[in-house]
């Protein structure tokens, strides 16, 4: 049995270190040879996302990645192990007992958000030193606590392989923000044989001490870039030889906001990028748009995807421009098995520092596990989406996040015990 003052104190020096140095989506190199040092330390046996997934079906990754990579190493990555994920971040490693026995996946997204930290002297990663020395890029979510889990957990779980049959299989997704990564894992094959599938997250605005079995009622959701090209022109001497991309993109985003709900289920949408132009005296020549639609049913998602898509293509006619768009991303709704759910509640049970336990959260928002809890469903196989309580010092996706560091703690002990209800002899 694992110690669980020696485990907090390593998944504490982990996330802050994962913390300081985040890395977005597709881009996670050092944050992945940290975890396939732990892994192959613990004897694991190591396969990188390069020789797992299909290019084919990686979205959203505009990294440069010889820039990202070329960072990672001045920040402390192996470059040794940079070679061998041939340009993709992530990884999947597994522990086999050799008896027979049931195959559980447990998933942990890597990536951070694309924003900057504060510099508030009271925030606590400022306070020990372990802000982001990355501009543009902050652990606003808590990521590095699931990366940082994961990894102490693969740790303690192989260390008692002996105790336990059939496979555990560890995945360390890149790209969750933007539902980018998912489903190139779906794709590479990752969960086709799994029996059990576990994934979790930490927040959620529930307090340290809670346990949700599992999540119910993701959003489905799509991310979208969108590009105007106009004509510039000199604005005060030829304003009518230019096509103003600006004002396209400016009237799409309006628009945006403004479409109607639907009966056939909740709706979201946000314009979060806009930028455009060139300088004050030119007529705005282009324009670049991140957009994402949710819904909370099939239905839903594709009337406000499409009513987003027939604005934008109607500001485009209505200022003469041109429109390119691109999906960057993807995330389908998913269900919490009831029944994998209760053994994840009877396993946090057994955990101090639990003082609230419920079967099934519902979710407001969207996770690109969700490929992945459905693939193993339809082939017969049950999964779940855990909660983790932690108290938060802002939302998630605030430049003032962070989370009680408890609660990893708490997130180990319910993990650790699950995979023993699962696996053990």
């Amino acid at each position: 049995m694992y110690s669980e003052e020696k485990t907090l104190s390593k998944m504490v020096e982990r996330r802050r270190d994962l913390h300081r140095y985040p890395e977005t989506g597709w881009a996670e190199f050092r944050t992945t040879t940290k975890i396939a040092e732990a892994l192959a330390g613990a004897g694991m046996d190591i396969r990188f996302a390069g020789d797992l997934v299909d290019p084919e079906y990686v979205m959203g990754r505009g990294a440069d990645t010889e820039a990202q990579t070329e960072r990672a190493i001045r920040q402390g990555a192996s470059p040794d192990l940079i070679k061998k994920m041939k340009g993709l971040t992530g990884l999947v490693a597994e522990i086999e007992t050799r008896r027979p026995g049931p195959l559980t996946a447990i998933r942990f997204d890597i990536d951070s958000v694309d924003t900057t930290e504060t510099e508030d002297p009271e925030h606590l990663p400022v306070i020990c030193g372990f802000r982001s020395v990355n501009n543009g890029s902050m652990h606003a979510c808590a990521h590095d606590g699931h990366a940082a889990v994961g990894m102490t957990l693969a740790e303690v779980i192989s260390a008692e392989r002996d105790s336990l049959r059939g496979k555990i299989r560890f995945i360390f997704q890149p790209a969750e923000e933007g539902a980018r990564g998912g489903y190139a894992f779906l794709k590479a094959g990752s969960v086709d044989d799994a029996d059990y599938f576990l994934t979790l997250h930490l927040g959620l605005g529930n307090p340290t001490g809670t346990v949700f079995g599992g999540t119910d009622g993701f959003l489905y959701s799509t991310k979208i870039d969108a590009d105007y090209k106009g004509i510039g022109a000199h604005a005060g001497a030829e304003p009518q030889k230019g096509r103003n991309a600006l004002l396209a993109a400016a009237s799409a985003a309006l628009s945006i906001h403004g479409i109607p709900p639907s009966s056939d289920g909740l709706v979201r949408t946000n314009v979060g990028v806009l930028n455009a132009g060139d300088g004050r005296n030119v007529v705005p020549p282009n324009a670049h748009m991140k957009i994402e639609t949710r819904g909370a049913t099939e239905d839903a998602a594709l009337y406000i995807y499409r009513a987003v898509m027939r604005i934008l293509n109607g500001a485009a006619e209505m200022y003469d421009v041109k429109l390119t768009t691109r999906k960057c991303g993807e995330a389908i709704s998913a269900s919490s098995d009831p029944d994998l759910a209760r053994t994840v509640m009877e396993a946090a049970a057994k955990v101090r520092g639990v003082n609230r336990r419920e079967l099934i959260q519902p979710m407001a928002g969207s996770d690109d596990a969700c490929w992945l809890m459905k693939r193993v469903q339809e082939r017969g196989g049950k999964a779940t989406y855990i909660g983790i309580g932690a108290d938060t010092k802002a939302g998630h996706h605030n430049d003032h996040f962070d989370f009680d560091e408890n609660a990893m703690g708490i997130a180990l002990g319910v993990l650790y015990h699950t995979v023993f209800k699962l696996n053990g002899l």
